[in-house]
């Protein structure tokens, strides 16, 4: 099994169940795995030439994607996550690869209504959302054309472990006491715990079926107001959400960091896209699952783990990965 983008978040919890289950795979990524060096062959999926030479699995689990809500040049998404589909593909038909397990996203919905499933429809509202779609697109044409085996997973934002990603960011500024509340909190967000999304992957590489089409989400959904109130009582940081300003006030204070962003160039942690993803509502349902997967986790047990770790129980020698 080849699993390119391997050495990055997912890619390492994913390669960790392998190695655990003492299945055979290779890590094909930009850099060396952290956790398993050996196993790591340095290719881009922007270079068709890097992946011949790299790829020599059975099947492939394509991880690898521009992701980041701050990347200056919009044509990396071009780059990596359409043109590197069209280029895996076609590693995949040069040496009769018969089955891809792709990671999508739930931003191919852009700002779906609550309950979205498999079936909604596609609004993307970034360029994120708009290349991943269109990578699906290529993956479809190669699963039409061979007749071969594709499974794509949408998942929600992922959090666990030395994740340090949105969720993260969210955990820490509630543990510093920097946390401020932005519009009522009633609106929901799914979320996904990475344990449960490399089970996920294992049982869409493992599903008989050729094509497969998967939300991922795990439950239940909690509104900003129970999740922050949840994670300030772990915390010890009192009941409730603590200060909140209104959604209008937090959205201007979002314009004026981009209008900083754009005159000195220096990137704050606060942005208009930001506060609106903040405040609106990401609640997916999924409708279907391959099968033989069951969830190890429910959300709440996650969120609890991941505040032990992170925070009541620090392991400094824990590998962090920056995945914003």
């Amino acid at each position: 099994m080849t699993v390119i983008g391997g050495a990055g978040f997912v890619g390492t919890n994913f390669c960790q169940l392998l190695s655990d289950k003492q299945i055979a795979f290779e890590i094909v990524d930009l850099k060396v795995s952290g956790r398993y060096p050996e196993k790591s062959k340095i290719g881009d999926v922007r270079d068709i030439a890097s992946l011949r030479s790299a790829v020599s699995g059975d099947l492939v689990v394509n991880l690898a994607a521009v992701h980041r809500d701050d990347v200056t040049d919009k044509s990396d998404y071009e780059r990596t996550n359409v043109f590197g589909a069209y280029n895996v593909a076609q590693v995949c038909r040069e040496k009769s690869i018969k089955k891809i397990v792709f990671t999508s996203s739930v931003a191919v919905y852009g700002f779906a209504e609550p309950g979205t499933d498999e079936g909604g429809a596609i609004n993307p509202f970034n360029e994120y959302g708009r290349t991943k779609f269109a990578a699906e697109e290529v993956f479809r044409r190669w699963q039409s054309e061979t007749g071969h085996s594709l499974q794509i997973i949408r998942p929600t934002v992922i959090f666990g472990e030395g994740n340090r990603g949105n969720v993260y960011n969210l955990l820490q500024q509630i543990a510093s006491g920097n946390f401020v509340m932005i519009g009522s909190g009633q609106n929901k967000k799914s979320m996904a715990y990475v344990e449960n999304v490399v089970l996920f992957l294992e049982a869409c590489v493992n599903e008989t079926s050729s094509y497969g089409i998967y939300n991922y989400v795990d439950t239940p959904n909690l509104t900003m107001a129970q999740l922050v109130s949840e994670v300030r009582q772990s915390l010890g940081r009192g009941n409730g959400t603590g200060l909140r300003l209104p959604y209008f006030l937090g959205l201007l204070i979002g314009y004026l960091g981009d209008a900083f962003t754009s005159v000195t160039g220096k990137k704050l942690p606060v942005s208009s896209i930001r506060v609106k993803k903040f405040c609106s509502s990401s609640e997916f349902n999924c409708n279907a699952r391959p099968q033989g997967y069951v969830a190890k986790h429910l959300l709440e047990d996650a969120i609890s783990r991941t505040i032990d770790a992170e925070f009541l129980h620090p392991d400094p020698k824990r590998e962090i990965f920056f995945t914003e």
